[in-house]
């Protein structure tokens, strides 16, 4: 895992200016997600944004911190719409009315960030694997989800490897060939996708998270995977987009890490 960031001067630059970047810069109008996935300003708060933060999602523990820390900006890859329509009673509202009332503005991209060819998930994990020229791969709803090149290695350097990136060791199915071969990483909960993955011509799949009956199967088809976690793989893309707001504009900024153990 790295280390939460904490840098950047005390800029500013104004919400509008910042989410019209981010919108523009991950194309939110062009990548297709699900439903409650809502990319994009998701509340809106203070034009003045200071201090941006990163969290992988916007649960009420992360709000909660967020605000404690002085946030303006919070962009996560989970937003705040996941389980659809609802209900703005309880932990919901308690979540509305600390932002709200902080003026925290909170922004959200999941397949557009997961697709970037730079700060996307599956390339920051592409690139921390040492794969020199990834290719797109795994197509879905007509956008490549998933990065894919040989890896020179063994599986037991691939899985080294991995949880030196992800500062945890996966849970590995050892099903193919001892040698990486093709690996294909796709981020999050894409465990299921196991057989289109082994028909792309995978060896090794790294992936946050699968249902159970997806180790049988890549046990049958002769595919490896390591499993992640779905929390540990999408730290990086949100993480490379704080940066470099961070960067550009100047701002304060840090990750709020809280896992899932999932």
């Amino acid at each position: 895992m790295l280390a939460p960031l904490e840098q950047g001067e005390l800029g500013m630059a104004s919400l509008d200016e910042i989410v019209a970047f981010m919108d523009g810069e991950l194309q939110i109008g062009k990548v297709p997600d699900y439903p409650g996935a809502l990319n994009g300003l998701q509340m809106q708060g203070s034009q003045e944004v200071k201090r941006v933060a990163a969290a992988v999602d916007a649960s009420l523990p992360v709000v909660r911190k967020a605000v404690d820390a002085g946030v303006d900006l919070l962009v996560v890859h989970h937003g705040m719409f996941w389980s659809g329509a609802r209900r703005v009673t309880g932990a919901t509202y308690e979540k509305f009315k600390i932002a709200m009332d902080a003026g925290m503005a909170i922004y959200s991209s999941h397949i557009p960030l997961d697709v970037h060819p730079v700060l996307g998930n599956n390339a920051c994990l592409a690139s921390a694997l040492g794969l020199q020229d990834p290719e797109p791969f795994f197509e879905w709803k007509g956008t490549l989800l998933g990065m894919r090149e040989e890896f020179p290695g063994s599986l037991d350097d691939l899985t080294e490897r991995v949880a030196g990136i992800l500062g945890s060791p996966p849970h590995v199915c050892c099903a193919g060939s001892q040698q990486a071969g093709m690996v294909g990483v796709i981020s999050g909960g894409s465990g299921a996708e196991v057989g289109a993955v082994r028909e792309a011509g995978i060896d090794s799949f790294l992936t946050g998270e699968g249902p159970h009956w997806s180790y049988t199967e890549a046990e049958e088809l002769g595919l490896n995977v390591l499993y992640g976690g779905h929390y540990l793989t999408e730290t990086h893309g949100v993480r490379a987009l704080v940066d470099l707001l961070v960067e550009k504009y100047g701002l304060a900024g840090q990750f709020i890490d809280h896992p899932t153990g999932m």
